[in-house]
């Protein structure tokens, strides 16, 4: 099998993901186990390497098919979208139109069929938002841009894998929206993405809504019964591995420990919690439901130290893997 392209977006240009990236491609390990694409700007590439103190080479492409992957260079399709003076470590419009039109790029050329996957650098959801771009993050805009009415994110680290049933809102709205339908789905595409990822029948735990469980409607209004029971109870007549609804607390602990191959987390800070305090720069993100397979570094913009050159890369290396795992597979 021939090694897969992956299409790696620069992020906001004012954060770090042109650093990570240029650090992560100066791993022999990166370029032996794929063809890297940027889509982003190489100039911004260049003053990130310059700040790392890099040795790469950038090249910059108008189009994906004159990429020339080899060690020492960077093959970067080009879009030109940011002046040579735009400062780092600021929130900016133009940063966060950069940031939609790499995204909206990249998703066109593995459409093409000119790369196999998307792993993406960070973005500002405020920087977004203020060039019009009304999403919540990637997961959302990933949705809109290829047509895809539902998608899952999923936070993978060394020990714990955790796919959510909802992410960005409130959580009384949370509670509101989740039904058995939506975690049967949920529940379905984590057991799909690790079927084909080589895990065979994966043991999957899915958490409770209320502390305890509920201990048989001690605590809360019913919502386990309700709202997750069915959805378990659906899954398990077709002969998967699946529990719960379980003690959120508990069921991390045994994940973490091994008993576990995926835990299905209500809500956006009961699945996050756990992966952070095991360490960001071990945390990858994959957005399941796609018709494209992307993965992304679970950290942020970090605009403080953006242009330091100090940005910790092992979480862009990782999602890197995560993608070449997932990718479709060439004949060589």
């Amino acid at each position: 099998m021939t090694r897969p392209t992956i299409a790696i977006t620069m992020g906001d240009p004012s954060g770090i993901g042109p650093e990570i990236i240029m650090k992560a491609l100066a791993h022999p390990e990166v370029h032996a186990m794929c063809e890297p694409l940027v889509v982003g700007d190489a100039e911004r590439l260049k003053a990130a390497g310059e700040i790392v103190g890099s040795s790469l080479r950038v090249d910059s492409l108008q189009d994906a098919g004159q990429a020339r992957y080899a060690a020492g260079a960077v093959q970067c399709l080009d879009l030109k979208l940011v002046p040579k003076d735009h400062p780092f470590g600021e929130m900016s419009p133009v940063s966060g139109e950069a940031a939609y039109r790499y995204i909206e790029k990249a998703v066109r050329v593995v459409e093409a069929g000119a790369a196999q996957a998307i792993c993406t650098a960070p973005l500002s959801k405020e920087a977004l938002h203020a060039a019009g771009h009304k999403f919540p993050g990637h997961t959302e805009l990933l949705a809109h841009l290829t047509g895809t009415p539902e998608v899952s994110m999923m936070l993978v680290s060394p020990k714990l894998r955790v796919i959510h049933v909802t992410t960005h809102i409130g959580l009384i709205d949370a509670i509101a929206k989740i039904e058995p339908g939506l975690v049967e789905r949920v529940i379905a595409r984590g057991h799909d993405v690790l079927v084909k990822a080589g895990v065979q029948n994966p043991k999957i735990g899915v958490c409770a809504i209320n502390p305890h469980a509920g201990e048989n409607g001690l605590f809360g209004q019913g919502e386990e019964a309700a709202k997750i029971t069915p959805a378990v109870e659906k899954c398990q007549a077709k002969g998967w591995d699946v529990r719960g609804p379980l003690p959120a607390d508990t069921l991390f602990f045994l994940a973490g420990r091994g008993d576990y191959d995926m835990v299905v987390a209500m809500y956006h800070d009961q699945g996050h919690g756990p992966i952070k305090v095991l360490g960001l720069e071990a945390g990858v993100n994959i957005t399941v439901g796609l018709p494209v397979i992307r993965t992304s570094v679970d950290h942020g913009t970090a605009f403080d130290i953006a242009g330091k050159g100090i940005a910790d890369d092992g979480s862009m290396v990782e999602a890197l893997r995560q993608a070449v795992g997932l990718a479709p597979k060439r004949a060589a």
